[in-house]
C-alpha cells in the first residue's frame, strides 16, 4: 500500500497528501436493562488533500485500488483550481520540519482479539444491572463500551512516509436516583489507547458501576452549595477540563488566527509561575495509556510534546504545517481527521498541568475555609477562555478538614485569573478525562489531567 500511496503522491504534479484510514469500532449501549445498540462496523477508504496555487483541494474515495485514488486525485486538483481565484487569502508554503517515515504502533491491543462482540455485550448488561440494583433510590441506569481500531498510512509528496496502528477504548457508566421528586446522577468513564487490559487496570467494570450508584444516591441527601468567590482545590478531572476546554482552545493556532484569548500573547506571564501547561502526543508523565496518544498527525508530521505555558508564561500555540508557517515556527504535530473523508483540523491531544511538590494532605491541611472539587459534570467555555463547569462533588473544607458532600456546585471564570490565583499544586498526576470525544465540526478522542491545585474560582451554588 505505501508503494502504491508513495507512487501516485509522487506523480501528480502538486504538493499532495494520502491518507489511507481502515478503522473497525465496536459499540454496546445498555438502558434500563434492555440493549439499546450493539454494533460492529468498518469503514475505510483514502482521502486525499492537495496544494494548489495557494489554495486546499480535496476529495476522498472509498475505493483503495490504483485507479479510484487517481481519481480523487484528480477531482482534489479540480476542486482547488476552481476555487483558487475567489481565495483571498492565500496558503504561501507549508511550514518545514521532521516527517515522519517508518512504523508505528500506539500500544499492544493483542488481547482485543481474544474478546468475543458476545463477552462485551455480557460485561455491559452485568455492569448495567449492577449500577441498577444498588440501591432502591435508582431509577435508571446506563453503561456503554467503546472500541475504535485504525490501521492508517500517511504519504505526502515532500516526504512523509508512515503507517500507524492505534486503539482507542472506553468504558462508561451512569446512574440517576431520584427521592420525594429529586433527582440526582452520578457517573463514571475511563478512556484509554491501549488493550483490554489496559482499560480496566484501574478503574475495573465493578468500582466504575459502585463510583456512578454511589454517587447519584449520596447526592440525594447532600445540601446545596452556597455560591461565592471561593478558594477550592480542584481534582485531576477538573484540573483536565480547565487545561483543555478553557485553555487548550484558546491556544489552537486556527483559533488564535480568528482573535482568541491568546493571540499575540507569546511571552507574556498568562499563570501563576507554578503553573506550566503541555500538549503532547504522547505521555511524558502518568500511565501510558492517555487516551489522546498520537505518535504522528494527520500531515505525516511526529507529535511530540509542546510546551504552551512554561511556568506561568505563554510559549508556544498548537499548530498544523499552514499555521506553523505563518507563525514562523516548526509543526507541533496537531494536524487530525477523524476519518478519512474529513480534512485534518488543528485539536489537542493529550493536554496536563505538570504536578508540584505538595500532597493532596498538605493542600487540604492549609486551607482554612474553601472546597474539595471532583468529577466533571456539563458545561462549556469559549475562545475569550470564559468558562462555566458543573461539579458532581462538592466537599467543604473547614479549618483542614474535609467535611460533608455538597451538591449542585458550578465553577466559572475566566481561565487565566483562575490560572494566576494557583497557590498549590499537588505531587500526585492522573489522565482524567479520556472518555468521549472533543467537538470541533468533528470528534477527536483526547485526553486531560494533572495533579490537584488549589485555586481562587467563582461557585454557584443555592
Amino acid at each position: 500500500m505505501r508503494d502504491l500511496l508513495k507512487e501516485i503522491a509522487g506523480s501528480t504534479g502538486v504538493w499532495t497528501e494520502l491518507r489511507v484510514h481502515d478503522r473497525r469500532s465496536v459499540g454496546v449501549t445498555v438502558r434500563k436493562g434492555v440493549v439499546e445498540s450493539a454494533s460492529s462496523r468498518r469503514i475505510r477508504g483514502v482521502g486525499v488533500r492537495v496544494l494548489v496555487d495557494g489554495t486546499w483541494g480535496f476529495s476522498a474515495t472509498a475505493g483503495l485500488e490504483r485507479s479510484g485514488i487517481e481519481s480523487a486525485v484528480r477531482d482534489a486538483i479540480a476542486a482547488a483550481r476552481r476555487s483558487s481565484g475567489a481565495k483571498a487569502k492565500k496558503v504561501e508554503r507549508l511550514a518545514e520540519g521532521p516527517l515522519a517515515v517508518g512504523d508505528f504502533r500506539t500500544a499492544d491491543a493483542s488481547d482485543l482479539r481474544d474478546r468475543s462482540i458476545e463477552e462485551k455485550v455480557s460485561l455491559v448488561v452485568d455492569t448495567e444491572n449492577r449500577i441498577r440494583h444498588m440501591s432502591p433510590h435508582i431509577c435508571s441506569a446506563m453503561c456503554r463500551y467503546t472500541e475504535i481500531a485504525d490501521d492508517k498510512w500517511v504519504v505526502t509528496s515532500d516526504g512523509a512516509d508512515a503507517h500507524l496502528e492505534d486503539s482507542k477504548l472506553e468504558f462508561l457508566g451512569s446512574a440517576v436516583a431520584e427521592k420525594d421528586g429529586e433527582m440526582t446522577m452520578g457517573w463514571k468513564g475511563n478512556g484509554v489507547t491501549g488493550g483490554w487490559s489496559d482499560l480496566f487496570s484501574r478503574w475495573t467494570p465493578e468500582r466504575i458501576a459502585d463510583h456512578a450508584g454511589r454517587t447519584a444516591v449520596d447526592l440525594l441527601s447532600a445540601p446545596y452549595a452556597q455560591g461565592g468567590t471561593t478558594r477550592v482545590i480542584l481534582s485531576p478531572e477538573l484540573v483536565g477540563l480547565l487545561a483543555h476546554e478553557a485553555v487548550g482552545h484558546t491556544v489552537e493556532a486556527d483559533l488564535v488566527l480568528s482573535g482568541s484569548a491568546t493571540s499575540g500573547r507569546i511571552g507574556e506571564k498568562v499563570a501563576s509561575e507554578l503553573v506550566t501547561l503541555v500538549d503532547s502526543g504522547t505521555t511524558p508523565i502518568g500511565e501510558p495509556t492517555a487516551g489522546g496518544i498520537v505518535i504522528v498527525d494527520d500531515e505525516g508530521v511526529p507529535a511530540g510534546k509542546t510546551v504552551v505555558i512554561e511556568r506561568g508564561v505563554l510559549r508556544s500555540y498548537l499548530h498544523d504545517r499552514e499555521t506553523a508557517a505563518l507563525f514562523g515556527v516548526t509543526p507541533t504535530g496537531n494536524a487530525r481527521a477523524w476519518h478519512y473523508d474529513d480534512e485534518p483540523l488543528i485539536r489537542m491531544r493529550n493536554t496536563y498541568i505538570e504536578p508540584g511538590e505538595h500532597t493532596l494532605e498538605e493542600i487540604i491541611e492549609s486551607t482554612d475555609d474553601g472546597l474539595l472539587l471532583d468529577g466533571a459534570d456539563s458545561g462549556q467555555a469559549d475562545s475569550n477562555a470564559e468558562f462555566m463547569f458543573g461539579v458532581q462533588e462538592a466537599y467543604e473544607i473547614k479549618k483542614g478538614k474535609v467535611g460533608r458532600l455538597l451538591r449542585g456546585a458550578t465553577i466559572s471564570g475566566d481561565a487565566f485569573e483562575v490560572l494566576s490565583s494557583v497557590d498549590m499544586i499537588g505531587s500526585d498526576f492522573e489522565w482524567a478525562i479520556g472518555s468521549g470525544h472533543c467537538g470541533k465540526g468533528q470528534p477527536a478522542k483526547v485526553d486531560a489531567g494533572g495533579a490537584h491545585l488549589r485555586c481562587t474560582v467563582v461557585v454557584g451554588g443555592r
